[in-house]
């Protein structure tokens, strides 16, 4: 089995892609939280969102990582 980590990529012949503008529902929740997921109990810190997937799925997305990776449209 392959092992990979941040600190230690192989050379790869790695390519750039983009995330497909997919539309999401999601909420910023204003209080610490907890959600069910398909990896589990999941916690969510103040100011963190809650996100609903493509295919119904929920989780919790950290607030500086949803504003790097998303735009709300609506």
């Amino acid at each position: 089995m392959l092992k990979f980590d941040s600190n230690n990529l192989p050379q790869l012949n790695f390519k750039t892609a983009m995330k497909k503008p997919i539309p999401i529902q999601c909420a910023q929740i204003d209080d610490v939280f907890e959600v069910e997921t398909m990896e589990g109990t999941l916690r969510g810190k103040k100011g963190d969102w809650l996100i609903v997937g493509v295919n119904g799925e929920v989780y919790p997305c950290d607030r500086e990582i949803f504003e790097k990776t998303y735009q709300i449209i609506s």
